[in-house]
């Protein structure tokens, strides 16, 4: 919870107006109280992304992280996030499986229309149209 008045919110290696955007549409979309926590997100490795299927996996770690419930470590998410809360598609989806699966990764969350795409099938795939519909199966 913020402790001064107005909340911070502090992106390292992530847009911060992205943040921001994504923390109205947890709040508007999902019911999470997001505006009267401070929120940090931090990239690791110095990495700057700009990776639109990031929305996903950073709305869930926000979650995970007001929830204070761990998201499974062999579960990797992937999606863009529209206002409305959808799931937009991602683009070389069967890359990412396939590099997912090498890396030791069991499922792996996209979004519905990226699935029926998919020719690579070496992961347990999730199919997710919204953000609460994600969000539903990550946080348990």
């Amino acid at each position: 919870p913020a402790n001064y008045g107005n909340p911070q919110r502090v992106a390292g290696g992530f847009d911060s107006k992205r943040l921001a955007l994504l923390l109205a549409i947890l709040e508007k979309r999902c019911g999470y109280p997001v505006s009267q926590n401070d929120v940090f997100v931090s990239i690791t490795g110095g990495l700057k992304v700009t990776e639109p299927a990031m929305d996903l996996p950073v709305m869930a770690a926000i979650v995970s992280s007001l929830l204070n419930k761990t998201i499974d470590n062999k579960t990797i998410v992937v999606g863009e996030v529209g206002l409305s809360g959808e799931i937009r598609g991602v683009s070389m989806a069967d890359r990412r499986v396939f590099e997912s699966s090498k890396l030791g990764f069991k499922n792996i969350i996209l979004p519905e229309i990226t699935v029926k795409q998919l020719t690579e099938n070496s992961l347990n795939v999730i199919s997710v149209s919204d953000i609460q519909s994600a969000l539903d199966y990550l946080i348990k």
